[in-house]
């Protein structure tokens, strides 16, 4: 049947079984709006900007294990799109991000709201394509999901110029076990090569791993990022088991083993607990899975795991001793080779490693009392007061380490948190898209003053479609993490890092037609929190805490992973 390119767009959302968009309309991409409007299936959620739209469809993909959907128009309207873009990139979320741009014979010529949005997000995206005839529109919408979802998943972007929404061709329902890759390997970036084809592990790799194992007797765990996407966290918990590791899990990695096991030394890194970082100086085997060793990690890699051998486990062979050295991998995807390992390793156990691992601490504890909340309480307050599978979205400072820190995370999609960009801003957005993919869980969003700043606009979004997301603003009127790093490295030149001016985050929330309280004791945060819980709309709770209060464990960028600056 013959349909406009706008009407091909959504029928191709539909083939996907896309239910849900979020997004910000313009002149460019309004052919695209006419034709929603008239198709109840899929549902929009207008946000406030349009960070927030990519934000959220990120969040929606990471919660629920989908490709996310947004819109955007062309100029300002995509380029709002990018640091969202960039942080989905990093993390490896699949969104596919649709933009519409000036007609074709406009392109090139400086036309109101034209931009190349396809030259400016090529480094960050798995894939782009500017569609300029409509004949080609549905193949790469089509190939556009096949990529955000298949493999290494990742962001995509399509921008279709405005011609191509309204001209007319043929179309046809293709489903969607029929699309496939239909360009040649060297149009391909080479991270996308590395990581769009899931292969059966070959058995040799594995096998030689399963021997590692046997004969370590030190072995350390690292859950990556990769266990999240790939939901290999049932396999990887009963790997963990199996061979009585100790598991260090990365930001990335929270919900990729259950936070409170036995086995968990906690968060590995920067701020990583003693226990992991102690952990990880001593081990004689470390097994990596889905973990790229970024610099937060491996903040030395000439000395980290230096008296191990070393195992990566992936999805993307172009992270393989691509940042620390390697001794062995497996290239596969994460829940297959697990899955593999555990029906050819038997059961292990290593006791006295275990407790050499485990006189360390695996939490930092906190002096209690004064006139100030601590980090801490919080965490507690929020862990214990609300249901156990609730949703936590964290913006990115301190508030985002102690969250990782002190909650514990049982399954993918639990914790969403920016790791590879911390991007701040990050936090309301995704919380957005958690709690639409997610109506009947609670979404806690966790935020510092001055992540906040940054997107509390979304607020509007928040009220408008109900949506019970409650704001935990870890209040110290300071840039907290930069801040700190003053106050240790800087000779405490806090060099525009004081936030002594507005807004009042109670009357903020008030302007949004939300519940607001500011709190700085136990009981007050108690109190606050139940009724937020009780009321079941949006709210802020605004906590008190010390501007000098800081993330501890701490580890200089680029130092030795036990070389505390701060404990």
């Amino acid at each position: 049947m013959e349909l406009t390119g706008a009407q091909i767009l959504i029928e191709c959302l539909k083939e996907q079984g896309c239910d849900t968009v979020f997004g910000y309309p313009g002149g460019t991409i309004l052919d695209v709006y006419d034709v929603l409007y008239q198709t109840p299936e899929i549902h929009h959620y207008l946000v406030s900007h349009e960070q927030g739209a990519v934000h959220a469809a990120d969040g929606y993909a990471r919660a629920t294990g989908k490709v996310g959907v947004c819109f955007a128009t062309s100029g300002p309207g995509c380029t709002n799109f990018t640091t969202g873009i960039a942080t989905a990139y990093m993390d490896s979320s699949p969104i596919v991000a649709i933009t519409c741009n000036v007609s074709s014979k406009l392109l090139g010529k400086d036309s109101f709201q034209e931009v190349d949005i396809t030259g400016i997000t090529k480094p960050i995206t798995e894939w782009n394509r500017v569609v300029k005839d409509v004949h080609e529109l549905a193949d790469v919408v089509r190939q556009a999901f096949l990529i955000a979802r298949t493999g290494r998943p990742g962001p995509v972007l399509i921008d279709i110029t405005k011609d191509v929404t309204q001209a007319k061709c043929d179309y046809e329902y293709v489903p969607v076990e029929e699309h496939r890759i239909f360009e040649f390997p060297n149009q391909l970036s080479k991270r996308l090569m590395g990581g769009i084809e899931t292969r059966e592990p070959e058995t040799a790799a594995v096998e030689r791993l399963a021997q590692m194992v046997e004969e370590a007797e030190r072995p350390l765990l690292i859950c990556g990022g990769g266990v999240v996407r790939g939901r290999a966290n049932k396999e990887f918990n009963e790997f963990a088991n199996r061979i009585d590791s100790p598991v260090a899990i990365t930001v990335m990695g929270g919900g990729g083993f259950v936070g409170n096991d036995p086995l968990s030394t906690g968060m590995i890194g920067m701020h990583g607990s003693q226990a992991s970082n102690m952990a990880v100086d001593n081990c004689d085997l470390l097994i990596a899975v889905g973990c790229r060793f970024s610099d937060r990690v491996a903040l030395q890699p000439s000395s980290f795991a230096s008296q191990a051998k070393i195992v990566q486990v992936d999805i993307d062979s172009t992270e393989i001793g691509k940042n620390v050295r390697c001794d062995h991998y497996v290239l596969g995807d994460a829940k297959r080779v697990l899955e593999l390992l555990n029906e050819m390793v038997p059961q292990q156990s290593h006791k006295v490693w275990k407790e050499f691992v485990f006189s360390f601490p695996t939490e930092t504890q906190y002096e209690e009392g004064g006139d100030h909340l601590t980090p801490k309480q919080i965490d507690d307050t929020i862990a214990r007061l609300c249901p156990e599978d609730t949703m936590v979205a964290t913006d990115v400072g301190q508030h985002q380490m102690w969250a990782i820190q002190h909650m514990h995370y049982s399954y993918p999609g639990q914790l969403i948190t920016s790791g590879g960009f911390g991007a701040m801003g990050f936090g309301l957005g995704v919380a957005i898209g958690a709690q639409v993919g997610n109506p009947d869980k609670r979404v806690v969003h966790i935020t510092g003053d001055g992540s906040f700043r940054m997107n509390c606009i979304e607020l509007a979004t928040v009220e408008h479609y109900h949506l019970p997301i409650i704001s935990v603003v870890f209040d110290n009127t300071v840039l907290g993490m930069v801040h700190q790093w003053q106050t240790l490295i800087y000779d405490q030149h806090y060099s525009e890092t004081t936030l002594d001016r507005g807004p009042d985050w109670v009357k903020l929330a008030e302007a949004y037609r939300l519940p607001g309280w500011r709190v700085s004791t136990v009981t007050e945060l108690e109190d606050a929190l139940q009724k937020a819980l009780d009321g079941g709309t949006g709210a802020v709770i605004d906590c008190v805490l010390d501007p000098d209060e800081m993330v501890r464990p701490m580890v200089p960028a680029g130092q030795h992973i036990t070389n505390f600056l701060a404990i």
